[in-house]
């Protein structure tokens, strides 16, 4: 059965291999060769800074509004809201530490600090996307007409092309 929500389950089920992947190179820290942790870091920020935070940053304008609206509260959204600021804070942390990944050997504390950052991010962007689709989207189901639903995926595909087109510039 599709439901009104089923574009952004979907684009959801999209991201999840992405969203693997993070787990997937925290694994290899401390065991694979510096070149092959390198080219994992670089492909977890590449999908974090370029994807998912205008994905993000798409439901902050365009999904948040909406639940909020149907909710009857500006403050339903908050801690999902104080999610993406985090997964920022995870961005801009390993940004930093990717320009230290060069010498042929990782620094112990490399080694924690990659561990620490993939992992949090891993762990705060999978409990991110389950509570939407638990939480948020069967709400929005219950109570969004097709019509108003139409509008919302059209405003975030609309945000997150604008947040695209600003983290290429």
């Amino acid at each position: 059965m599709t439901t009104l929500t089923q574009p952004l389950r979907d684009e959801h089920k999209e991201l999840f291999p992405s969203v693997d992947q993070i787990r997937q190179a925290a694994e290899r820290i401390g065991d694979a060769p510096v070149a092959e942790i390198r080219r994992g870091v670089e492909e977890v920020y590449d999908f974090l800074a370029h994807h998912l935070k205008p994905h993000a940053e798409a439901e902050e304008a365009a999904l948040y509004p909406v639940v909020q609206n149907v909710l009857g509260s500006p403050d339903v959204t908050k801690t999902m809201s104080r999610d993406h600021v985090e997964v920022g804070r995870y961005i801009e942390e390993l940004a930093a530490l990717k320009k230290d990944i060069g010498g042929a050997t990782l620094t112990a504390e490399q080694v924690k600090s990659l561990r620490r950052v993939l992992y949090g991010v891993y762990a705060l962007v999978k409990v991110h996307f389950a509570k939407e689709e638990e939480v948020y989207l069967p709400i929005l189901d219950q109570r969004l007409t097709p019509e108003s639903a139409q509008e919302m995926f059209e405003a975030m595909e609309d945000a997150a092309h604008k947040a695209k087109h600003a983290a290429h510039v």
